[in-house]
This record gives structure tokens, C-alpha cells and sequence, in this order.
């Protein structure tokens, strides 16, 4: 594919509407009658609901209606337990839905959500998650359809025999998406037609499910996504919010906004479980790797099983011939995980790169150059080949950019008064991921274009690098390209995860425009009125199983200070250095590049959660006590990539870059902390008080 736009850094389409205000949100479509809704968590861990007094809630002024289990509207039995939301007393975790209370403003059903008494059977509950739980399982499959359980060769014989080995443990503790717009959706009946503004990554998605929820053919049914404020993964699918609107619109007959506080966000809409990891390494002298065993256990809940694909890193990084992964999982009474941020990658790369960082130190070896001398030629768990692979590039140029030659290895060797200076260095990977989609391309009459696709632009510029994309296969400039996206009643289309969505929606819009070009061309005369109009379709295509290996690569490095007063961390500079197939719009690239960096800082620094034993709760519920990472904490942070030719991927060659820069970021800064401290802590975040007792302990 040839053009002058494709990788330009063109601004974003929606700039100047998102911070004008004008560009509307889920919660801002006000239709006449218009309610607002809001949910009444249940504050035991476990139990049924034996009774739900509303009176003194419906006494209260602009009060409405009040939901419960015994007068909800019945739903269809949903594949997701998670939705079935005011159909019975069970409370199976704290926070569950177990009313909803609807008023004609938002401070009045504020208020009636608290005047509603709920009274409850309490069961023993257990919210403990432990790498020798009792009730813990190998599941058939992790999350994606991975086997839950790998093994090649001999582990535990190459181990015996290594050079240098480690055996150790890690743990990342539950974490939040918090998506600066939390989890909205207002519902509208026109009749027996549906129309719904959700905050979702995929409203084809949120369509199919609410029709099998409520009865409908999807026909009847329209679901709007145009702006969202962040997801993360866990708008990935259809949250209580969308479930719960459109249940008291069509109770009351009026419109209906739920709009989630984000206090109840971490119960309701899912979470990244914690994991607990056990990393085995074996190396001969030389630093090849002879036996690599990683063990994962993490939990889900008791209603729907979602198991973090933490190990499966493991399976393709590095080149041995003896590997086993587990992973195990136990059913607690806590909310459902979902996915987060590179799921699965994320977790599964910060034990595993602090591990090989642990083999250097055995080894007395260059973390660089240890990664370097276990590249594998082909795909270690498949055997297939790569369609692409450049981590040794990353990391050598990565290596050259950040000035790692001549680092002392020695821990604690830099020093500015009170400060330790140090460096680390850790590898990523993610897996390229395409889903089939549909789009339509239309020559109008003006001389302009209009590419239809329900895409949803989550904030990373999807309307921007899709109008590059019609615009070279069309030879027009991207300004006389229009891009309609975030419908369900356009083309449908992926959802946006998985570092998918560019890939997934150029596909058809690249065939579409190509094939109407092609057909302007031959076309004699004027447009029509109803112009000229291509339709492009991926399915069996983009959904085909491929031959090749295909996966994006970066390599992260960190440079950290270590307060030997207070025990603080501050992260001096980040680097990030990617291969990540054709680079389709450099500025958005770069802008997700760094954000994901920052939020590996964040998982590694700042963000932790924990769940209260007694109370069945999670303890940080806001961001008051669930820190994100801000402007001051990454003062110096720079991404780049290198130039990879990828023509076994799709038409584009692009590959997903929005979670490949969260992946090694976390162990990165781990490794950093170990170099200038001379201190290795296994357990995120690296908060003062952990890094402080173990400074102390040496």
C-alpha cells in the first residue's frame, strides 16, 4: 500500500471537539423525560436478599420507581452471569446490584439509593487468594481459548543439570482500569425500537447481547458509541450499566441514564486479577536458557470463570528446549476479573522479565545481552515461523539511545547524596490480534468521500488513521474523506481491544476504497446523487488461521532514583523502542506508545489494590486512594520504533500498539530499582514502605 498520508503525523479528527466540550458522551444525550438511575450495592460479601424496603425512598421528592428482584423486568438466561442484574436475591460479592433506584434527577436518586434498606442472610465468605489454596484448579482453558497447561521437553531433569538457576516468586496485586469517563448509558423505547448511547469498545457487541437479554431482534435495536472516554478493556463487553438503563426504560417508559460513581467501578465492571507467580530458570555458563517453568495462580469468581493468561509469555520469548507453563485458579466470592491493559501479557512479562534479570545477576552476565543470546529461530511452542521479529534489533538500539554501554552492573555503585541512581532493562511481546469487519466507502456527488464502519474510537484516533487509510488507497488527501464510526447501525466491526481495531477495520475500509477507486476510474460521467458506493467484507479472512507467528516486540528501559531517607522511587527516564510492523500515524503512535509506558509505571509505582478479608471489599475504591501515575511522575519518557516489513499480517502490515508499551515497563523499573539499591522486591507496587524495610533489612 503506497500514499503520502499513511504514517503522517496527522492531528486527530476530534481534537478540537473533545476539548471544546463539544463532543458528547454517553451520558449527555438528554431526550424529553429523560430519568436518571442509580445502583444500590449490596454491603455483604455473600448472602441473599430476605427483604428491600423502598417506602421511605419513593416518599423522597423527584423519586421515581425503585427496582428490586421482585418486580425487575425478566431477562433472557445471558451467556455473561455477570448481567443478570435484579434477577434473584443471590449476592454473590459485595457491591452486587441489589436495587436501582430511578428519579427525575441525579441528586434525587442519589438520595433514594440511600434511603433504600436492604436486609440480608450473610454466608461465610472467602475473598483470600493463595498459591496453595485448597480449592484451587487447572482450568481447561486461560482467557483467549489458551491451554491452561503447557510442557516441552524436561523441565525439572535440564533444572537439575543447569549452570546457574533461580527459583523465585512474585505477586501483582488486583488492578483497575478507571477510564476517566466511568461506565455510562442512556436508554430509550420509541415503540418497540431501542436506541441506547453506551460507553462501550464495541456497540455491535452490546447489541447482539441485549437483544438475546430482552427479547429483540437486533434490528430493532441501535447502540451508540461515538466518543468514549477511555476503557482499558473493561467497556470490552457489556457492563450491569447498559443492562440497568434499559431495564428501567422500559419499566417507566421514559429515558433513563445510569451513569456508574466511580466508587462502585471496581465491583461492577471488572478488574485485573491478582497473580501469584513462581518462575523456575535454568542456563547453561554460556547463559542459554535449559529449562524455563512458569506456574501462575490467580483468581476468578464464583459466577463466571475469567483466567489471566499470565504464562503464556513464557511459551514464546525465548529459545529452550524443556518449558512448562500452569496456570491455576480458585473461585472466591469476589467480583468477575476481566481484561486490563494487556492482559495476561502484562503480569505474565513483569515475573518473567524480572526472573532473567535475577539470571543475569547469577550469571554475572549483561541483561542485554542475556536476551539477545536466547532468541529463538522460530516460534518456541508452535514452531512456526515469525512473520516478523526485531527484539534484538529493539534491543540493541534501545541499548545504543539510552547509553547502556558501560554500565557498572555492580547494585548501588551511583550515588547523589542521599539518592541511588540505577538502570534495567526488560523485553516485550503481544501478540497481533484481527478480527473480521465490514465497511462501505461512497463517492459523493461533491467530489468528497464517506467511509462507514462501526469502529469505536476509544481515544486513540481511530477516525484520524482511518481516513489516512481511504484516503492513499482512494489518492485523494484526507480531507475529502468523512469517517462515520461508533453505530451499530453502520458496517459492523470488531470491538477495540486487544490492540486490534486499526488492523481489524483498515482491512475492509483499504479493500473498499480500493475497489470504488478502481470503479471511479471506469466510471464515465458525473456522480449521482446517491453516489457510488463499495462494500468490503473480511470475514474468513481476517478470522483465518495463519502459518506464521505474528507478534509485536519492544524492549523497555528505565532509569530510577531510590531515596535511601524515604524509600521513594522516582523514575528519571523511560524508553521505549518497538517493532510493531508499519507505524500508520506517527503522532497517535507515539501518544499510545507513551501511554502505555505510563501506565506500566503505574502498575509498577503506584497502583495496587487490595481486597479487605473481613469486609469481602476492595479497599482503594476511588482515586483518592488508588493512584494513577500524573505528569510529575515521568518527567523524561520517549518511544520510538523501528522500520519492520511485515507482508503476512494484512494489507496494511501494521500490528497493535496500544498494550505493547505497558509489557515490560513494570519489570523494567523493578530491575532498575534492583540495580541501585542492591535490593529485589517481588512484590508491585514498589512503594516506599516495601522499599524502605528492604533497604533497612540488608
Amino acid at each position: 500500500m503506497s500514499g503520502a498520508s499513511v504514517g503522517a503525523p496527522v492531528e486527530r479528527r476530534e481534537g478540537r471537539e473533545k476539548v471544546t466540550g463539544a463532543a458528547r458522551y454517553a451520558a449527555e444525550f438528554a431526550s424529553p423525560g429523560r430519568l436518571f438511575a442509580r445502583p444500590v450495592p449490596a454491603a455483604v460479601a455473600r448472602g441473599r436478599v430476605t427483604g428491600v424496603d423502598v417506602s421511605e425512598a419513593l416518599r423522597l421528592p423527584g423519586v421515581v420507581d425503585v427496582l428490586t428482584h421482585e418486580n425487575a423486568p425478566r431477562l433472557g438466561e445471558p451467556d455473561d452471569a455477570t448481567l443478570a442484574v435484579l434477577q434473584g436475591p443471590e449476592i454473590p460479592h459485595r457491591g452486587w446490584c441489589v436495587a436501582l433506584v430511578v428519579a427525575e434527577s441525579l441528586e434525587a436518586a442519589r438520595e433514594g439509593a440511600a434511603a433504600v434498606r436492604v436486609s440480608c442472610a450473610r454466608e461465610p465468605h472467602d475473598v483470600t487468594l493463595s498459591a496453595s489454596h485448597p480449592r484451587a484448579y487447572v482450568p481447561e482453558k486461560a482467557n483467549g481459548g489458551y491451554p491452561a497447561v503447557t510442557e516441552q521437553g524436561d523441565p525439572e531433569g535440564a533444572s537439575a543439570g543447569a549452570a546457574a538457576r533461580v527459583d523465585v516468586g512474585y505477586r501483582v496485586p488486583p488492578l483497575h482500569n478507571h477510564p476517566m469517563e466511568p461506565h455510562a448509558s442512556t436508554a430509550r423505547w420509541d415503540g418497540e425500537r431501542l436506541t441506547v448511547h453506551t460507553s462501550s469498545q464495541g456497540t455491535t457487541t452490546v447489541r447482539a447481547v441485549l437483544a438475546g437479554l430482552f427479547g429483540l431482534t437486533e434490528d430493532r435495536i441501535t447502540v451508540v458509541a461515538e466518543h468514549v472516554g477511555g476503557g482499558f478493556g473493561s467497556k470490552g463487553t457489556p457492563r450491569p450499566d447498559v443492562v440497568l438503563a434499559v431495564m428501567a426504560a422500559l419499566r417507566t417508559g421514559r429515558p433513563v441514564t445510569v451513569a456508574l460513581p466511580r466508587r462502585f467501578l471496581p465491583s461492577t465492571v471488572g478488574h485485573r486479577a491478582p497473580t501469584v507467580h513462581r518462575l523456575r530458570l535454568g542456563a547453561d555458563a554460556d547463559g542459554r536458557l535449559t529449562s524455563l517453568v512458569h506456574e501462575v495462580a490467580t483468581h476468578t469468581s464464583r459466577i463466571k470463570e475469567f483466567v489471566e493468561q499470565a504464562a503464556t509469555p513464557a511459551r514464546v520469548m525465548y529459545a529452550c528446549p524443556a518449558v512448562r507453563t500452569l496456570h491455576r485458579v480458585v473461585a472466591l466470592d469476589v467480583p468477575t476479573p476481566s481484561w486490563m491493559r494487556a492482559p495476561g501479557e502484562a503480569p505474565g512479562m513483569y515475573a518473567l522479565e524480572s526472573a532473567m534479570d535475577e539470571l543475569a545477576v547469577e550469571l554475572g552476565m549483561d541483561p542485554v545481552e542475556l536476551r539477545i543470546r536466547n532468541e529463538p529461530e522460530t516460534e518456541p511452542e508452535s514452531g512456526r515461523p515469525f512473520s516478523s521479529r526485531h527484539l534484538v534489533e529493539c534491543l540493541r538500539e534501545g541499548a545504543r539511545r539510552f547509553g547502556w554501554e558501560g554500565r557498572d552492573p555492580r547494585p548501588g555503585t551511583r550515588a547523589e547524596g542521599p539518592l541511588l541512581i540505577g538502570t534495567g532493562v526488560a523485553a516485550a511481546t503481544y501478540p497481533v490480534l484481527v478480527g473480521p469487519s465490514t465497511a462501505s466507502a461512497r463517492a459523493l456527488p461533491d467530489g468528497g468521500f464517506l467511509i462507514e464502519t462501526n469502529a469505536t474510537d476509544i481515544g486513540t484516533g481511530a477516525r484520524t488513521v482511518l481516513a489516512q487509510i481511504a484516503a492513499d488507497a482512494l489518492g485523494v488527501p484526507p480531507e475529502r474523506v468523512r469517517v462515520r464510526v461508533g453505530s451499530s447501525d453502520l458496517p459492523s466491526a470488531s470491538l477495540a481491544g486487544g490492540s486490534s481495531g486499526t488492523a481489524s477495520w483498515g482491512w475492509p475500509v483499504h479493500e473498499a476504497c480500493t475497489r470504488l477507486a478502481e470503479r471511479l476510474a471506469a466510471h464515465p460521467g458525473r456522480i449521482p446523487e446517491e453516489g457510488l458506493v463499495e462494500h468490503a467484507d473480511t470475514a474468513g479472512r481476517a478470522d483465518a488461521k495463519s502459518p506464521y507467528a505474528r507478534h509485536a516486540f519492544g524492549a523497555h528501559f528505565a532509569e530510577t532514583a531510590v531515596d535511601t531517607v524515604t524509600g521513594e522511587v522516582r523514575v528519571r527516564r523511560l524508553l521505549g523502542v518497538y517493532a510493531a510492523g508499519r507505524i500508520l500515524n506517527s503522532r497517535t503512535a507515539r501518544s499510545q506508545f507513551v501511554g502505555g509506558m505510563t501506565m506500566g509505571l503505574g502498575m509498577a509505582l503506584t497502583e495496587g489494590s487490595t481486597v479487605d478479608a473481613a469486609f469481602g471489599d476492595f479497599a482503594e475504591s476511588d482515586l483518592a486512594s488508588y493512584h494513577v501515575p500524573a505528569h510529575a511522575d515521568v518527567p523524561d519518557i520517549e518511544a520510538h520504533w523501528i522500520e519492520e516489513h511485515d507482508p503476512h499480517l494484512n494489507p496494511l502490515g501494521g500490528k497493535g500498539i496500544g498494550e505493547i508499551g505497558i509489557v515490560g515497563t513494570a519489570a523494567a523499573i523493578g530491575n532498575a530499582v534492583h540495580h541501585a539499591a542492591g535490593v529485589r522486591l517481588r512484590e508491585l507496587p514498589l512503594t516506599p514502605d516495601r522499599v524502605l524495610a528492604a533497604m533497612n533489612a540488608l
